[in-house]
């Protein structure tokens, strides 16, 4: 029978230069839009042979004298494959168990230590969302902000660092990804916050409403509310004390969120005049040695992050995104001219989603996965 190893290995592999061979069996055009880094593409069937034909395109395409490790959606498709290669007498063969249903669910946990509070960017590898603990280490109270389904995760970084966690927080409702905010505060029994013009977008559930400007205490860390509207009408960005500014699809490391995905009507001009705003007026405000921790970084088609590496710290400062972001120094006009000529594709399934984190439909675990994957395509 074919090894199976876990995505988390596969990761482990390649932080520790392991030499392998990975192949991806999806159909190309799957492949294209998404993928782990190093992947080459050799499209296989769940039900296909490894004969005389695809055996010599086999070996004219791909690298077979290192370790072969194989993937695909569900690890179907790819674990034929592997029995395939097996067959055929290829040694060392193992295929992903779960696929790129179980890439998607890797993540890394990174400490980020400041004089009064720690803060956790909890980074999800494949989809590239970024999720936080923000700690009291005097009374070890800890706030969660914009937790993915994946709740554990949160709770587990937490409850090793002795952490107690008293409330959670979303910036906004998601597109690109099911929400775990509202699971992880019922698991708990925490309240559950969101921005104060989050009951316009028709939530079918209750939660607690941050006011602009609104501070909340976790223990003696205050997170003040930001009014920030462009990527969506309610979005806000929490400022952590006087040291870091969680935020969120306002700003990125190296770019602006997308403002159309709610803003539809008008192609997303109204909220990238709103996203000019928010940006100038407020984020901009602060000082510029704020610590800016995002909500998001770039994953390439090819599976890299843009603006960093994984498993270090995604993190720019308030001065040096003034400086050094060309569409920073852009007025409100040329900015929402740059704001709609550069949309990505919109993130899969993001009505769906949208629906889903607004409380008006509910689907199980399988079915998250299968709306969730792809990458999040939330700059603009």
């Amino acid at each position: 029978m074919t090894r199976e190893i876990g995505a988390e290995r596969v990761e482990r592999m390649w932080r520790a230069g392991e030499a392998f061979t990975l192949v991806d069996t999806r159909p190309e055009e799957s492949f294209e839009a998404w993928h782990m880094p190093g992947a080459v593409n050799f499209t296989f069937g769940k039900e296909e042979s490894l004969d005389g034909e695809r055996a010599a395109e086999f070996d004219r395409e791909v690298d077979g004298d290192r370790p072969i490790v194989t993937v695909c959606a569900k690890g179907i498709s790819s674990h034929n494959f592997a029995d395939e290669l097996a067959t055929a007498g290829y040694e060392d063969v193992a295929v992903i168990d779960g696929g790129m249903e179980a890439w998607s669910a890797v993540y890394d946990v990174v400490p980020i230590a400041f004089d009064s509070v720690e803060v956790v960017q909890i980074q999800r590898r494949a989809k590239g969302c970024l999720g936080y603990l923000v700690c009291d280490p005097g009374t070890r109270e800890a706030a969660v902000v914009d937790a993915t389904r994946h709740t554990e995760e949160f709770r587990g970084a937490a409850r090793e660092r002795e952490y107690e966690i008293t409330a959670v927080l979303d910036t906004h409702v998601h597109a690109d990804h099911v929400s775990g905010g509202r699971d992880l505060a019922s698991e708990l029994d925490v309240p559950y916050y969101l921005g104060e013009r989050a009951r316009e977008r028709g939530l079918e559930y209750e939660y607690t409403p941050l006011e602009r400007n609104e501070v909340l205490p976790i223990g003696d860390v205050d997170l003040k509310a930001l009014s920030t509207p462009g990527h969506t009408s309610e979005m806000v960005n929490y400022l952590v004390g006087d040291t870091a500014l969680l935020s969120a699809d306002t700003l990125f490391v190296d770019g602006t969120g997308r403002t159309e995905l709610e803003f539809s009507e008008d192609a997303g001009e109204a909220g990238a005049r709103m996203q000019h705003g928010s940006i100038h007026r407020t984020l901009l405000a602060e000082p510029d040695s704020i610590t800016v921790l995002p909500g998001h970084v770039t994953v390439t088609s090819e599976g890299e992050f843009e603006g960093g590496r994984p498993g270090e710290a995604i993190r720019a400062t308030v001065g040096g995104l003034r400086t050094g972001l060309e569409v920073l120094d852009l007025d409100e006009e040329a900015f929402v001219e740059r704001s709609l000529e550069t949309l990505p594709e919109k993130p899969p399934n993001y009505e769906r989603v949208i629906d889903v984190n607004r409380g008006k439909e509910t689907v199980e675990d399988e079915e998250a996965t299968e709306l969730e994957l792809g990458p999040n395509n939330c700059s603009a």
